[in-house]
């Protein structure tokens, strides 16, 4: 699978892909603020509970930063930013990318709930929607006792 979009920050790179983003520590600077010794690391979109973004100006890089159950996200700006695992530091070239970024992420995000929400409705709620259209007269009394029948496994 191919990632939707790629961000290649100044201490390493960010791809987003349709269920997940990977951060890649690559480069001197990712090395020095991260360690030597980080990998690849990969949060779910949906563990995602916020995102970040310090935008880059002139001469200070921004950064984008992925909030998730259990993390300790640092909240004193830019430079205690680069040390965090969750973030990744870019120039302003690339504002406009970070934006389409948490834009494509709360997206999918939004679908996502949705698509939970639709999933949730039990047979019996099905079943009062169905006789709620019956009684005003959208569907037939068949119809409502075939939909019944059939959303009960009978």
């Amino acid at each position: 699978m191919d990632a939707i979009l790629i961000l290649n920050g100044v201490n390493g790179q960010l791809e987003l892909y349709t269920d997940k983003v990977i951060i890649k520590r690559k480069g001197a600077l990712a090395k020095m603020t991260q360690g030597f010794f980080k990998g690849e690391k990969t949060i779910y979109l949906k563990q995602i509970t916020g995102i970040q973004i310090k935008w880059a100006g002139t001469f200070i890089n921004g950064y984008i930063q992925f909030t998730v159950p259990g993390g300790i996200e640092n909240k004193k700006g830019i430079m205690d930013a680069t040390k965090d695992e969750n973030t990744v530091v870019f120039a302003k070239k690339n504002n406009e990318l970070v934006n389409n970024i948490k834009e494509k992420i709360e997206e999918i995000q939004q679908q996502t709930l949705k698509g939970q929400l639709i999933k949730q409705l039990s047979p019996a709620d099905e079943i009062i929607k169905y006789k709620e259209l019956f009684d005003v007269g959208a569907i037939t009394e068949n119809e409502f006792n075939t939909k019944k029948k059939q959303l009960l496994n009978i």
